[in-house]
């Protein structure tokens, strides 16, 4: 089973998009960079935060690198303004020059970097001197709940299943981790801080349908599955999570957010 598919921009929106652009503003807000600044987004996927910015910080431009053709079109799509620009790259070899932004970020996408260290090393390299470097991850070991909900009920029926639960699989998805990868890159005034955000659904078919969209590693362990299986599962999920008596379901949503800064020469 693939772990993840990360192409259909529309699908990834329903499935969690819509719940990283509530971080996205809570983390730009953190950052606290003054209007004027040149911002890089790495992994910017469909630029949830690329339009967060925008939108927060009037910036003097913005970059969003991805390697997802399909994702960077629907950025493109959602995300008109001048001041942007998107191209695909990876984040362990940007394609840009050194010491160029005065902010890095990054959002839910350092999970996915095969090696993060040589991704921090590249946020750390393109950043001029003073600039902030910053990310966020989903706390998947604990506080994603419509994750965490899933993947419990997933080993419940399937053992096997459970080997590809993100919070298994991403050990940085913790403050621990997350600091010793900006202070190994070399920056300073590290900070962690945890960001929640409410992810309520209307009911229960909003919560269970994006996991069919075979975006992330749930859903694509989801539409692996053969009709029998995915309606057990289904069936257990509905049985066990929390319903208020309208039929809405309210969970949450936990980021770890992280902050430095390269070194003014």
């Amino acid at each position: 089973m693939a772990h993840e598919v990360w192409a259909r921009g529309d699908a990834y929106e329903a499935y969690v998009g819509r719940w990283s652009r509530r971080v996205a503003a809570r983390f730009v807000r953190w950052l606290d960079v003054p209007a004027g600044r040149r911002w890089l987004d790495v992994g910017c996927g469909t630029g949830a935060l690329s339009a967060t910015v925008l939108t927060l910080t009037e910036p003097a431009e913005v970059t969003g690198v991805d390697p997802s053709g399909g994702f960077l079109a629907t950025a493109h799509a959602q995300v008109a303004d001048p001041r942007v620009s998107f191209v695909s790259g990876d984040a362990r070899a940007l394609p840009l020059p050194a010491a160029r932004f005065d902010a890095v970020v990054s959002g839910l996408a350092l999970n996915f970097v095969p090696e993060p260290a040589q991704a921090a090393a590249e946020f750390a390299r393109v950043a001029a001197p003073g600039a902030v470097v910053a990310a966020y991850v989903w706390d998947y070991a604990e506080g994603m709940g419509l994750m965490r909900h899933f993947w419990d009920a997933a080993a419940a029926l399937d053992p096997g299943g459970a080997e590809l639960d993100e919070g298994r699989r991403f050990p940085i998805c913790r403050p621990g981790p997350l600091r010793a990868l900006w202070t190994d890159a070399g920056l300073v005034d590290v900070s962690v801080e945890a960001i929640d955000v409410p992810t309520v659904f209307t009911g229960f078919a909003d919560y269970w349908e994006p996991f069919l969209g075979g975006q992330g590693a749930a859903p694509a362990y989801t539409v692996s599955l053969g009709e029998e299986r995915r309606t057990a599962l289904r069936d257990l999920l509905r049985d066990r999570l929390p319903s208020n008596p309208d039929g809405s379901i309210a969970l949450s949503a936990r980021a770890w957010a992280l902050r430095g800064h390269v070194a003014a020469t």
